[in-house]
């Protein structure tokens, strides 16, 4: 899971301001200092820190110019500060550090939670009913986010008010325009139409903004969630916003070993479909039912445009974070019309 350390046993940062930033801010000797950098991940760079003989997670943002709002580690580190003391599976924080003269970039300490990581969404090495159990779990954990009350969370102000998709919407166009390198008819289509066909809005709630099978933990012999992970694009806002994200690797054809399932045989594999999340979901969460879902895919794979977009933009300026940034920035285009087709069959 990890990959070596790209210079000595600092990785790519500078262990001597870290060490005695770390003894200062965490009740540590700050000795025995050791980093390795996570392979992936096109947001916040991630490593695994060992400390005094004991294990840390350390994640930061990018170093150099970034989108603004963008990559927001202190927004993470304030969430699941939030989250931990109500029992939510998010791994336990320790410090924020945002003077970028420590390290070069703002930067959080968080506990590290052992267990799986599924890369794979058809889980080939599970069997039928853990492959139902784990994503009953996943599921389950989406709907516990959701459930809890962002006043009581001490959150209230962690998101603006007003309609989440109008918001997300123009923030998406805006990180767009910042970023486009090209020209393309379906990006563009799908600017006008999607701010003219916003869904009502019924209810408020922390989401995730990234909810896959891959951002979680799961127990190392269990089909438990034992932490969601990357919370970048965590706000306050419309929950569907979250489920339908989640519920579009149903729609999706799969392309490869990812969390995609569609053409996949679920009956076989034991995964439930999509009418049995939603309605475990719905149920969960006190709804009749998720119409419209074409228009929320649509949305979700604009949004993941825009983030593309991104990750297209830093590898021209020459900031990308991981080996597969190229990979990631190829499917903008690919997405895009993807994203048209769903907004075909809502209507557009």
């Amino acid at each position: 899971m990890t990959n070596a350390p790209s210079t000595g046993p600092f990785a790519d940062l500078d262990g001597e301001r870290l060490s005695a930033w770390l003894g200062r801010n965490m009740d540590v000797a700050g000795q025995d200092l050791s980093l390795i950098k996570f392979p992936g991940g096109q947001s916040n760079p991630t490593y695994r820190m060992r400390l005094d003989g004991r294990y840390y997670v350390l994640r930061r943002k990018p170093f150099g110019p970034i989108l603004p709002s963008a990559h927001a580690v202190e927004r993470e580190y304030r969430l699941i500060d939030a989250l931990h003391p109500l029992g939510l599976p998010v791994a336990r924080p320790f410090a924020l550090c945002e003077d970028d003269a420590i390290i070069g970039a703002p930067f959080y300490v968080m506990d590290i939670v052992e267990g799986r990581t599924f890369w794979d969404g058809a889980l080939p090495d599970c069997d039928a009913a853990e492959r139902r159990a784990i994503y009953l779990a996943m599921v389950d954990a989406l709907a516990d986010l959701h459930s809890v009350d962002p006043d009581q969370a001490g959150l209230s102000d962690y998101g603006a008010p007003g309609n989440y998709f109008e918001r997300q919407v123009g923030r998406w166009t805006k990180q767009y325009r910042a970023s486009q390198t090209d020209d393309l008819p379906a990006v563009e289509e799908l600017i006008e139409w999607l701010p003219a066909t916003l869904p009502e809005q019924e209810r408020v709630a922390i989401i995730h903004g990234d909810y896959r099978i891959d951002n979680l933990i799961f127990a190392p012999r269990a089909p438990q969630v034992r932490a969601i992970l990357d919370w970048e694009l965590s706000t306050l806002g419309d929950p569907l916003a979250d489920f339908t994200y989640l519920a579009m690797n149903w729609a999706l054809p799969r392309t490869g070993a990812n969390a995609q399932l569609g053409g996949l045989d679920l009956h076989d594999l034991g995964i439930p479909t999509l009418e049995e999340i939603t309605q475990r979901y719905c149920t969960a969460t006190g709804r009749d039912a998720v119409p419209g879902m074409n228009w929320y895919f649509a949305y979700n794979l604009f949004r993941l445009v825009g983030i593309l977009q991104g990750i297209k933009k830093r590898i021209i300026d020459g900031n990308a974070s991981s080996k597969d940034a190229k990979a990631k920035a190829a499917m903008v285009e690919p997405l895009a019309r993807q994203a048209l087709v769903f907004a075909r069959q809502a209507g557009a």
